[in-house]
């Protein structure tokens, strides 16, 4: 996969998926992060060429980082390009997860129910829906890693393997671009092809603005302790030998595993 992420080699890399997305609504997951700004401004770039709708929904959570200040400056960009963020406010404050052992699994929780209530309040049709989230290929190497330490090294307990198997089940399907649902809507990542260095890249050529507020949960995911050590050692992963080795080596399920769920249990546990 070559570094210089490109809109032109993007789009060579995924035109058999995107040429799917005729006559669809493309409903942009946007957190004002790195991965979802650099997905957006691809995903836009190729709705014309393509033919499809977008729409760019933001959770505000945690709190601290979306300031009204923050929101404004960000929409403003996105709306030079055609792109109003639809931005919500939860119904939870940060010292409620703040008081948690692990902040990041209930702030997952608190974003998986907003997207399950959006979806069914707004969704008419849903052959029509193409839903973006912007995983990339560091996010599927460090799952890779996660589930080799945690096979290797945790307690072999009841509730551990319990909690592991679903953890398992619930990154196995973000290895895949695109998932086709049985109802019709789709999962697209346009982004687990790629290294974080390529996608950085997009950031500084574009001046795309990301929020500037550092989350004070970030120490709770590990993955970040290895990222920076793979950015510092100037490391590159390949997104096929990657799929290749979780397919081999960790029993990655095949796509048909998800497919056929009814879209409540997809959505509430695995999405």
């Amino acid at each position: 996969m070559t570094a210089d992420l490109t809109y032109s080699a993007w789009k060579k890399d995924h035109h058999p998926i995107l040429s799917q997305f005729n006559g669809k609504k493309l409903f942009a997951l946007f957190s004002a992060g790195k991965d979802s700004s650099a997905a957006l401004d691809l995903i836009l770039r190729a709705a014309p060429e393509f033919g499809f709708e977008v729409e760019s929904h933001a959770g505000a959570f945690p709190v601290h980082r979306y300031t009204l200040a923050e929101k404004e400056r960000i929409s403003t960009f996105w709306l030079k390009r055609g792109a109003a963020i639809t931005w919500y406010d939860m119904d939870i404050t940060d010292a409620e997860i703040r008081a948690t052992p692990n902040p990041c699994r209930p702030c997952q929780d608190v974003r998986r129910k907003l997207l399950e209530k959006i979806l069914s309040a707004s969704v008419k049709d849903w052959r029509r829906l193409v839903i973006m989230v912007s995983f990339s290929l560091w996010d599927i190497v460090s799952y890779s890693i996660e589930h080799v330490l945690t096979d290797m090294y945790s307690p072999k307990t009841t509730e551990n393997n319990n909690i592991d198997c679903k953890r398992f089940r619930e990154t196995a399907q973000r290895f895949y671009p695109l998932v086709q649902m049985k109802e019709g809507y789709s999962i697209f990542r346009p982004l687990i092809r790629y290294n974080n260095a390529d996608i950085l890249a997009v950031i500084a050529r574009e001046a795309i603005p990301t929020l500037s507020i550092p989350c004070e949960f970030r120490e709770y995911r590990p993955k970040r302790i290895l990222q920076h050590y793979y950015e510092k050692m100037g490391l590159r992963f390949d997104y096929q030998r990657v799929l290749d080795f979780a397919g081999a080596s960790l029993r990655l399920p095949v796509l048909s595993a998800y497919t056929g769920m009814e879209k409540e249990e997809y959505l509430q546990d695995f999405f």
